[in-house]
């Protein structure tokens, strides 16, 4: 197995794809927990594609014969003070991870590693529509913070696709 910058820094973009997926677990918590059973699905859902990202970047390690490290995760953050706050931490998190993401490209083009800047691509991709699909939600709870029915129906009216370019996860 070979090792290189970019491995290195995938593995440790395996643990915050894991982190995020705990922290999104722990929104949809909250929400189920406010009795918002369209915003709890909505990040339950998020967190089922954090974890898919993680093991898509696992694929792509094992198919590239390089190691893979699972690296443990902080606690999330759990407890928040009403609706907008969870969606705040969310956006700061998806820009926070668009960085993360635009770094490993970085390198992976530094190291003339083709394969895994090609790899990347999507990914680039995934942080736009993550992003600005968080601050739209941000956005509309803020403006609707005191009418639960319309952030609920705005959350159940979300799309949901499968993107068939996506890379395949590991146990696929």
């Amino acid at each position: 197995m070979s090792t290189s910058r970019f491995a290195e820094q995938l593995n440790t973009q395996i643990g915050n794809e894991f982190a995020a997926h705990h922290q999104y677990v722990a929104i949809a918590v909250h929400y189920d927990a406010l009795t918002m059973p369209a915003m709890a699905a909505y990040f339950y859902q998020q967190a089922i594609e954090e974890r898919g990202h993680a093991m898509m970047m696992v694929r792509f390690l094992v198919d590239t014969d390089r190691e893979v490290t699972i690296p443990g995760t902080e606690p999330p953050e759990s407890r928040f003070d009403d609706i907008v706050a969870p969606l705040a931490l969310a956006l700061a998190q998806e820009k926070r991870v668009t960085t993360q993401i635009h770094e490993l490209t970085r390198i992976a083009r530094d190291e003339h590693d083709f394969a895994a800047e090609q790899f990347m691509q999507w990914f680039i991709k995934e942080q736009v529509e993550e992003v600005a699909a968080m601050n739209d939600l941000l956005t509309v709870v803020t403006r609707a913070k005191d009418d639960i029915q319309y952030i609920e129906g705005y959350a159940a009216a979300r799309p949901s696709a499968d993107d068939p370019t996506a890379p395949t996860p590991a146990g696929a």
